[in-house]
Order: structure tokens, then C-alpha cells, then sequence
């Protein structure tokens, strides 16, 4: 899998320690001021991985990440944000992104977490049980997709991966720190909300009705649990 990361970031001084930090790990860096001209940079070069701040010219962080994981349903994204408020991490995780770190952040965490990501997209890809079935639900691990009735659904990275490891552990009530473990691929140093808005955004695409939820059941005081099939 080619290490190309595409860096969204206005400020010239953050962008290039970014920059260098990602060039001694090896990878192919593109950047890009703003957020429409990260998302052109992304259809012309193909990264794997954007490194996204919220805080940006014209559109904002948040959209730039939206447009970005309607075209891009299999890119990695990271955003970055000044704040440490609980409602931007939760939005940019509602807007289709993968992780967030809050600034100042230390670099060599954040090529862990995007070797993380790597890695996770990497064994997914080369998984040898090429199809998975859970009633109405089909996992086609060669090409990453997951197909409800016969219908493709759009998701992301980590929602497919949480699909991926609920339907292999039917019945199984999963804590967040096992999920966390598991799908993030690392000691994740934030907190467990990125499991409970992920798997919120997950119920939106998969439940027939998302607040009444019948494939992705919560397990009170422990995670969540996929329905085994009678």
C-alpha cells in the first residue's frame, strides 16, 4: 500500500513540520492550503491518508472531510483542531473521520496513528476469508464491501472494520476498549466516545431504524454485541 499523505493545513509553519516529520517516515507528501484545494490535490494524487485541520479558509474542516469521504469512501482521514471541546471531535467524527488530534500534538503520535490506519487498511485488504455472510449482510473482504440485501453500503474504514469484527464475533458482547483495540489498532490515549459516534453513524447506515437497533445490540455497562442469526 503506498504511504502518500496529503496535508490540509493554512499555516505554512505547521504545515511543513508536519511535513517533515511524515518525509523521515518515508512518505510521499502532498499539500494544500485550503479546503477546496485539498480536495482537488486528493482526485489528481490519490493519498491514502489526509491530515485535515478544521480551522480553515472558505469551507471549513468539517465539510472539506464530508466531500472528501463521499468521494473518497476508502481514504484515511485525521483531523486536527486548537480546540479540545468534545462537540468538534464528536463533528468531525460525525462528518466521516477516522481519528482527530488536538493541537499541539506530538508527531511521532501522529504517524503511529496513521500506521495505525495503514496497517488496519492493509490486513483488511489481504484477508483470506474473501466472503463473510450474516443474514441479510455480505462481506466481500477482497474488495473491502459490504452489501445489505444485495445493496452496496457507503461506509468508512472503521465502520467497515466494525462490521468486519462484530460479524465475526456473532452473539459476543464486545467492550469499547476491546473495539478500540481492535479497529483503531493501537493504545488509543483519547476517550471511548469514538466508539459510541462511530457506531452511532453506523447504526444510520446499516438499521432499518437506527433508534431502534436490531443488528448492532448495546450490551449496558460493557459495549455492543452483533445479533447472532437464529
Amino acid at each position: 500500500m503506498d504511504k502518500k499523505v496529503l496535508i490540509v493545513e493554512d499555516e505554512a509553519s505547521i504545515r511543513g513540520f508536519i511535513k517533515i516529520n511524515f518525509k523521515r517516515n518515508n512518505f510521499i507528501v502532498i499539500e494544500a492550503e485550503s479546503g477546496e484545494e485539498g480536495i482537488e490535490k486528493a482526485k489528481i494524487e490519490n493519498p491514502t491518508i489526509v491530515i485535515l485541520d478544521v480551522m480553515l479558509p472558505g469551507i471549513d474542516g468539517f465539510k472539506t472531510c464530508e466531500l472528501l469521504r463521499k468521494q473518497f469512501p476508502n481514504i484515511g482521514i485525521i483531523i486536527l483542531t486548537a480546540r479540545s471541546q468534545d462537540m468538534d471531535k464528536i463533528m468531525g467524527l460525525e462528518f466521516g473521520a477516522d481519528d482527530y488530534m488536538i493541537k499541539p500534538f506530538n508527531p511521532l503520535e501522529l504517524i503511529a496513528r496513521v500506521n495505525a490506519i495503514l496497517r488496519r487498511m492493509s490486513s483488511n485488504s489481504k484477508n483470506e476469508d474473501n466472503i463473510l455472510i450474516s443474514g441479510v449482510f455480505k462481506i466481500d473482504n477482497t474488495a473491502m464491501k459490504i452489501y445489505k440485501d444485495g445493496r452496496e453500503l457507503e461506509l468508512t474504514p472503521k465502520e467497515y472494520s466494525l462490521v468486519k469484527i462484530f460479524v465475526e464475533n456473532q452473539g459476543k458482547a464486545l467492550s469499547r476498549a476491546e473495539l478500540l483495540d481492535q479497529v483503531w489498532g493501537y493504545s488509543y490515549l483519547g476517550d471511548t466516545k469514538i466508539v459510541d459516534v462511530n457506531i452511532r453513524r453506523l447504526r444510520e447506515k446499516i438499521e432499518d431504524d437506527s433508534s431502534n437497533p436490531k443488528y448492532i445490540e448495546t450490551v449496558w455497562g460493557v459495549g455492543y454485541r452483533w445479533r447472532r442469526e437464529k
